[in-house]
């Protein structure tokens, strides 16, 4: 899994690269039933949720394309801002 997920960091950040939008983490992981494929992103000055929105729509086809995950899952595409208070 480690191995299809830096493949699809290294991908999603070439395609995010134009828009000066970094990739910082990318995670999948099992929370009872559900499934989440968290992509976590920064960009400096702050990253707001029309770059999420835009982002997610560029990420949602290269997904797809790797369909590693067997069963559906969710897309969790966060801030960093976002995943810093995740953790907490």
């Amino acid at each position: 899994m480690q191995d299809y997920l830096q493949k699809l960091k290294k991908e999603v950040a070439e395609a995010l690269k134009d828009r000066e939008i970094m990739v910082t983490s990318i995670d999948f992981r099992e929370e009872k039933k559900y499934k989440f494929l968290t992509i976590e992103l920064d960009k400096i000055g702050g990253i707001d949720l029309d770059t999420i929105v835009e982002a997610t729509e560029i990420i949602n086809p290269i997904v797809d394309k790797y369909d590693f995950i067997e069963d559906s899952f969710i897309l969790d595409v966060i801030s960093k801002e976002q995943g810093d208070d995740h953790n907490e």
